[in-house]
């Protein structure tokens, strides 16, 4: 309880002090007494400023007044005989005034009133002063242009030593308002770089100077800056398709004055995610790849010693490994004197030599691969059969350059056992792919496929 009636009355006394320190204004019908003086300004009484006037005049020391009334007039924008009360001194004893709501280099009319406590006196004397203007800025700057992404402007520092900042402004000349974009403190400092820009784009700068009672200088001269441009890009990109286990990228060379790198980017798609290959001073590149007939596209840049990259997303070219030879097409599989007989023939001129493979079981658990290499001809004949067992063959073809081709149909025979007494004579079947043919130990028997799905 005691707390809150402390607060109340705290308060309470705040609020009257509030009114009680409200400053008098002229009356509306005021009395104006003749034989109260009127204020006088001394010799000096007036100084003007950038932002301030400052007035001076002498003691008043009737009794009867209690504070000088002031009046403003803005004489740049006044009307005809307007009459504009401004401000209250309210102490006699005081002689200065200080109006710090002043515009730079702008012209004002001042006079004064002193009051009492029932009338007020004739006004003074109007006196006319005007406000100093704006403080130049640097009396020289400069730019530097054609560096990576940023400009430097530099000046000479200013000779007053009130100054204590400068106030960078940069606009394009797309943009019709100046922005602040930097404060550099401390009147000697006398460069600025700015950087993040566009690249090969023009920019515009200019400097205010700030003193140290906060006033603002005039913007200085102009200067224009172009920062550096990417390095040229390619155009003449060109990329292998007929080589085996690799693709060999060719370009133009680039005719970037500071160049340091051409930088080699691939994808699975013209489109796709371009992944780094190798950063190359030299105009070419060999991309080994052990898959046969696998695509990649390709794309260049430039870098310059400055780290700019050249564009590169408009040029793509696709290279491609050399492909597989064609599977051989077999013609006809016989069973001749207990030899096995392949026959095919060659669906592609780069064939060399072809491989036959041969798959049987061993035992119930066991099987065995064997593959018949470096096979000049186009038939293949097999001895080494056992009664009873079932084989599986296929052939493939290959090139000079040792790629091996996807595999033909493969052949099944089933060699039957010598117990058994069924017998195929002269016999021809049709052979597809994994279809299962019982043969005889007969002196001939011939399997002539009709159709080869390679």
């Amino acid at each position: 309880m005691k707390l809150w009636t402390l607060i109340t009355l705290c308060t309470a006394s705040l609020l009257i002090l509030s009114g009680c320190g409200a400053k008098p204004t002229p009356k509306k019908e005021a009395v104006v007494d003749d034989t109260l003086p009127i204020v006088k300004l001394t010799n000096n009484g007036t100084i003007a400023d950038v932002n301030a006037i400052a007035f001076e005049w002498e003691l008043i020391t009737d009794p009867r007044v209690k504070g000088v009334y002031i009046y403003k007039i803005d004489l740049d924008n006044a009307k005809v005989d307007s009459d504009e009360y401004y401000d209250t001194v309210d102490n006699r004893f005081s002689t200065h005034y200080l109006d710090s709501n002043v515009e730079p280099n702008s012209k004002y009319g001042y006079y004064f009133k002193t009051y009492s406590a029932n009338a007020e006196s004739k006004k003074s004397k109007i006196t006319t002063i005007s406000s100093l203007p704006l403080m130049e800025s640097v009396a020289w700057l400069h730019s530097i242009g054609s560096m990576p992404r940023s400009a430097k402007i530099i000046w000479r520092p200013h000779t007053n030593q009130k100054v204590k900042a400068y106030i960078i402004q940069r606009k394009t000349l797309e943009e019709d308002i100046w922005r602040d974009i930097a404060t550099v403190n401390g009147r000697l400092n006398a460069e600025y770089i700015d950087k993040n820009l566009k690249d090969n784009y023009t920019y515009k700068y200019r400097i205010k100077t700030v003193t140290f009672d906060n006033l603002v200088s005039k913007p200085s001269q102009e200067v224009t800056v172009v920062t550096k441009k990417l390095p040229k890009e390619l155009t003449q990109i060109t990329a292998s398709t007929d080589l085996p286990k690799k693709i060999e990228i060719k370009w133009e060379e680039s005719d970037t004055k500071d160049f340091l790198v051409y930088r080699l980017y691939r994808s699975s798609s013209i489109d796709g995610s371009y992944k780094v290959v190798i950063d190359t001073k030299k105009n070419s590149y060999v991309d080994l790849i052990e898959e046969d007939g696998k695509e990649y596209f390709y794309r260049v840049s430039v870098f310059d010693k400055d780290k700019l990259e050249s564009a590169y997303e408009n040029h793509s070219v696709l290279g491609k490994t050399l492909i597989k030879p064609k599977s051989p097409s077999l013609v006809e599989a016989k069973l001749v004197n207990g030899k096995v007989t392949i026959s095919w023939v060659s669906s592609d001129s780069r064939d060399k030599s072809f491989t036959v493979q041969k798959r049987y079981k061993k035992s119930f658990i066991e099987s065995s691969i064997e593959d018949f290499e470096n096979i000049k001809g186009t038939q293949f004949i097999d001895s080494e059969i056992e009664a009873g067992k079932t084989y599986y063959y296929k052939v493939f073809s290959i090139d000079t350059h040792g790629i091996k081709s996807e595999p033909s149909i493969e052949i099944e025979l089933k060699i039957e056992d010598k117990t058994e007494k069924n017998t195929l004579s002269n016999t021809e079947k049709t052979l597809q792919q994994n279809n299962s043919v019982d043969v005889n130990k007969v002196d001939e028997e011939i399997i002539i496929p009709i159709q080869d799905f390679n």
